[in-house]
């Protein structure tokens, strides 16, 4: 497990610290520069620990955990590591897989209201879906309520084949998804039909007051100061929200403000809200995800500082 397919876990390794890794009679001998042994030595007991909780060892775990060593960080991936937030219907456990989304589930657990900002692959929907269930197996809620913005990014609706409710669909086809693949098609069927779970565009979160509930609403980013709104004030007794989303991809109508952005100004500091912004180092997809969105956010910088030299430039011309 340590080593991996064809070597892959120890060469990956070696490449990230410029080591030279080798089994000698059970004991690994490792030849590298002197600072670096501690921190290598360090990595092997973190990698140990995530073998004895996952009973495998994936180059994802491994990439991490390396990630996490040169930051001096990774003594807290084992707590995320035996943190199981639910068991799907086949028996998987489902686990916070970096320290970020362990803060953001702890964040779930202590408060009323948690806003979960991040770049894609970070887990902020799927980890939300599966607080969610096991709030609902705990009997906390009765009911779990998913919902989206039904905002076109570069379609139409009305291009779109059927009904109203078939034209939406896509748009909230990812929260059906979770579901099916945590509960099961049998109950995640029964679940649906009883009303216990509603999956629904925002628009129609309008004039409702949600008591008792679990209320997900995911790609917030694309949402209006007023829609925000209209949704936290949705909030009944004995419920708790959760709002989704990644500022960085707008699919909003060219001058309309994202409520995303807006109200982490209005609530910031109110007691029972969380806000939590996970990274490029929380992504839990492809390892090219990572390095895509490092070098959006570099391009990002870059033309931001551009914009404010220009404006600097014009300052002093003036």
């Amino acid at each position: 497990m340590l080593f991996g397919d064809l070597d892959k876990n120890i060469n990956f390794i070696e490449e990230s610290f410029g080591a030279r890794i080798k089994l000698d009679n059970g004991r690994l001998r490792i030849k590298a520069d002197e600072n670096l042994l501690p921190m290598i030595s360090h990595l092997f007991d973190v990698l140990f620990e995530i073998i004895e909780s996952k009973n495998t060892l994936s180059i994802e775990d491994v990439r991490y955990a390396v990630d996490m060593e040169k930051k001096n960080n990774s003594d807290k991936i084992k707590d995320a590591l035996n943190d199981v937030v639910v068991t799907t219907y086949q028996g998987k456990p489902i686990r916070p897989k970096t320290i970020g989304q362990k803060k953001y589930v702890d964040m779930i657990r202590n408060n009323g209201v948690v806003f979960g900002i991040g770049p894609a692959g970070t887990g902020k929907t799927y980890l939300a879906m599966a607080m969610a269930i096991e709030a609902f197996k705990n009997k906390e809620v009765n009911r779990i309520i998913l919902t989206r913005p039904a905002v076109e990014a570069g379609e139409s609706l009305g291009f779109l084949p059927g009904d109203l409710q078939e034209k939406i669909d896509p748009y909230l086809r990812p929260l059906y998804d979770a579901l099916y693949e945590i509960m099961g098609p049998e109950t995640y069927l029964k679940l649906m039909e009883r009303g216990q779970i509603e999956v629904a565009p925002l628009a129609y979160m309008r004039g409702r007051t949600l008591d008792n509930s679990f209320i997900i609403l995911d790609e917030a980013q694309n949402t209006t100061a007023e829609q925000m709104k209209m949704f936290l004030t949705r909030m009944g007794y004995g419920s708790k929200a959760i709002i989704t989303g990644d500022i960085t991809q707008l699919d909003l109508p060219r001058g309309k403000k994202s409520g995303l952005v807006t109200i982490r100004k209005i609530l910031k500091g109110i007691e029972g809200i969380k806000f939590i912004e996970l990274d490029s180092s929380d992504v839990v997809r492809h390892p090219l995800v990572q390095r895509i969105i490092e070098a959006y956010d570099k391009y990002d910088q870059e033309m931001k500082e551009k914009h404010e030299l220009r404006n600097k430039d014009k300052e002093n011309k003036e």
